[in-house]
């Protein structure tokens, strides 16, 4: 990990209701990067990320899994969360801890209770995020109406970066309104396209909605806004940047599209995710308290501040005990330390460290700021406890927790 920049990280969470294809999209990523051979699906109980008996058996996720995957020099952490209400408290907790997110939402129902519920915490926790208008491959899939139910329903600005090439059995890949290219799939699931020019049924329509992308992209920031007025055009560094930049602000949300079980605009995804997300660095200081003298404290997201972390998810595996999963804010963590628990007052032995591979844990020595990584075996250790270092005490605040509906 440490080999990493970590400008190049990015920390995301997969939200949206249940149903939507969230664990399909993740399992999608993970074969696109060669993090697994084979694409399994969550109706044949195959998924990397669904592997609890009852997730099997009722082919939903019920609790987060994380893995991670490197595309183009970049790392992703991904977080794929649970969107059936019942479990979607745990979805709440990992969103504390997430710099960014890609919003699912469906071809075919566009926008539900859940997705609305988690894009409020996603306003709360000030997470950037982008939308991948997923099931393009599916009777009744229409990309323009779930860019317009999310407009009505969820308040935002979408900005259509890409466009469908045809629709549900005709739907064979996309068009990226960027480059103006097309990106032609085969339909085997391999993930492998062609890039070509735009057909020429499809070029009208490309150029008028790059035209309207281009106009709100313009507005992400004063000088790009100036230059539009200017030149009456935006190269496609320009195009990228005021993305990047409008999606960080939340000005707008940039949406794409394709199909997680077909493995249709995947990849483009992955390109979106790495150009227009931010990593760690983008993002505030994070800010907590000395628990012994009150005084609100920052940290950055720098190896050479003190180490802090906050403990998101607590889990349990039968081979290796109490599994504490946690966000490293500033610092370094090694194996065979010991840190100082802020929230209780006590100190904790770190044995091994883990990077989760949905229910594999695989060893590494060292993590640094940016990074979630799990340890085991921590004594007095639960959800929501700040780790740091002794020396520089800081504690930070938690997710709040849902009210139970019945008390």
């Amino acid at each position: 990990m440490a080999k990493y920049d970590t400008a190049k990280l990015r920390n995301l969470g997969i939200i949206a209701h249940g149903g939507a294809g969230k664990t399909s999209l993740t399992e999608a990523i993970l074969f696109d990067t060669d993090r697994i051979d084979r694409l399994g699906r969550v109706d044949d109980g195959t998924s990397t990320t669904d592997y609890e008996p009852e997730e099997i058996k009722r082919k939903i996720s019920i609790s987060s899994a994380l893995d991670h995957s490197e595309w183009k020099g970049h790392f992703i952490h991904i977080v794929d969360t649970p969107g059936y209400g019942n479990f979607i408290a745990d979805t709440r907790a990992c969103m504390r801890a997430l710099d960014c997110a890609v919003v699912i939402l469906s071809a075919i129902s566009g926008v539900k209770a859940q997705t609305e519920e988690i894009w409020q915490w996603a306003n709360e926790f000030e997470i950037p995020r982008i939308a991948f208008v997923n099931k393009m491959d599916r009777e009744r899939a229409n990309f323009f109406r779930a860019i317009d139910d999310m407009e009505r329903a969820l308040g935002a600005r979408g900005v259509a970066v890409q466009i469908p090439l045809g629709a549900e059995e005709n739907f064979e890949g996309v068009i990226d309104l960027v480059r103006m290219k097309a990106y032609i799939y085969q339909k085997d699931l391999t993930g492998r396209y062609s890039e070509t020019e735009i057909p020429a049924k499809y070029v009208e329509e490309a150029r008028r909605l790059r035209e309207q992308m281009v106009e709100t992209v313009a507005e992400a920031y004063d000088a790009l806004t100036e230059k539009y007025l200017e030149a009456g055009e935006l190269t496609e560094e320009e195009i990228v940047d005021g993305l990047r930049v409008g999606t960080m602000r939340n000005t707008f949300t940039a949406v794409l599209c394709g199909s997680a079980v077909m493995n249709i605009g995947v990849q483009q995804l992955l390109d979106a995710i790495c150009a227009y997300l931010p990593s760690p660095l983008d993002r505030t200081k994070a800010v907590g308290v000395n628990p012994r003298t009150k005084e609100i404290i920052e940290r950055a997201p720098s190896e050479s501040e003190p180490f802090s972390a906050l403990v998101f998810k607590t889990t349990s595996d039968p081979y290796t005990g109490k599994i504490t999963i946690m966000r490293v804010y500033s610092g370094v963590l090694n194996s065979d330390s010991t840190v100082y628990n802020s929230t209780k007052d006590v100190q904790e032995r770190i044995g091994q460290i883990y990077e989760l591979e949905g229910k594999k844990q695989k060893p590494i020595k060292q993590a640094v700021a940016g990074d979630i990584v799990a340890v085991s075996k921590l004594k007095e250790t639960i959800t929501g406890d700040t780790l740091c270092d002794e020396a520089k005490p800081i504690a930070y605040e938690p997710a709040r927790q849902l009210q139970p509906v019945i008390s």
